[in-house]
């Protein structure tokens, strides 16, 4: 029997776990990334958005949602009241895939381990998944259009799903219907946390 203790499990953290993306070679996205994409935003956060993959910009930049998309989902998130220095945002993928492609299985399993330890770390309130991509390699989903605006819940963790801002380049009828979500999900979010005039009974 040993008299050596056994060792305690170290600390982790969001600059932790962003450090390890920043240096990654888990897969073939390492070798053609710029920069890698961690995620940025507030551990106390409420809200989690997660997409599909850095693009163009974000590769150049090292920051998630900072072109066009990035632009779109700015905007939104003012109208709906939800301050984007208050969220945290990240993708299922930190490195882009060339040519913005569909990240293919085993870079989405090569992230996750980094993205499940962002989600432990925060434990948002909800988090928001945006577009198919994102819903199929969080939840196993199907067609986001099908099932935007619905509230799904899976190991007590709550997922608002909704279409990715970059849909909203090509279809501008899309604006209007991710800014119909996002005030549901801010609106989600506020009665969460709100009170009842029970409690003050």
């Amino acid at each position: 029997m040993s008299d050596v203790p056994p060792e305690k499990p170290s600390e982790d953290s969001l600059e932790t776990v962003a450090a390890e993306v920043v240096g990654c070679p888990m897969c073939k996205l390492a070798r053609t990334r710029r920069n890698a994409v961690p995620g940025e935003g507030q551990l106390s956060a409420k809200i989690m958005f997660i997409g599909e993959a850095p693009g163009k910009n974000e590769d150049e930049k090292g920051r998630p949602f900072v072109g066009a998309a990035g632009r779109i989902l700015d905007d939104l998130l003012k109208k709906a009241g939800i301050e984007r220095s208050q969220v945290f945002i990240t993708n299922v993928v930190k490195c882009r895939p060339p040519d913005n492609r569909v990240p293919e299985e085993d870079e989405v399993a090569a992230c996750r381990a980094y993205l499940d330890r962002q989600i432990a770390l925060i434990r948002p309130k909800v988090i928001c998944v945006l577009g198919r991509t994102a819903y199929s390699s969080l939840l196993g989903g199907g067609s986001i259009t099908a099932n935007r605006g619905k509230i799904v819940e899976k190991s007590g963790q709550k997922y608002f799903l909704t279409i990715h801002p970059a849909a909203a380049i090509y279809r501008k009828s899309l604006t209007a219907v991710l800014e119909s979500d996002l005030k549901r999900l801010a609106q989600e979010v506020k009665e969460s946390e709100g009170t009842s005039m029970e409690d003050y009974l």
